[in-house]
């Protein structure tokens, strides 16, 4: 890590949680608008099919807590 990096993250953690949340959206925002056009369209061409997988019931949804659950037998 940057001494730049660590700085900030020392600083950035000393905020309310409103303000570091605002950060955070702010800060994926930006990576986001420096994403790849090719890779954005490609994962919003991958969103929407999952989702019309999901509207067709085409798709079977697991609760987040029994994928975690599972994921933590495997590295066990």
């Amino acid at each position: 890590m940057s001494a730049l990096l660590d700085e900030l993250s020392k600083k950035a953690k000393q905020l309310a949680i409103e303000e570091r949340t605002q950060l955070a959206q702010e800060l994926l925002e930006s990576v986001e608008q420096d994403a790849d056009p090719e890779i954005q369209a490609s994962w919003e061409s991958e969103m929407a099919s999952r989702i019309a997988k999901y509207e067709r019931g085409e798709a079977r949804l697991i609760p987040a807590a029994e994928v975690f659950e599972a994921a933590r037998r495997l590295t066990q």
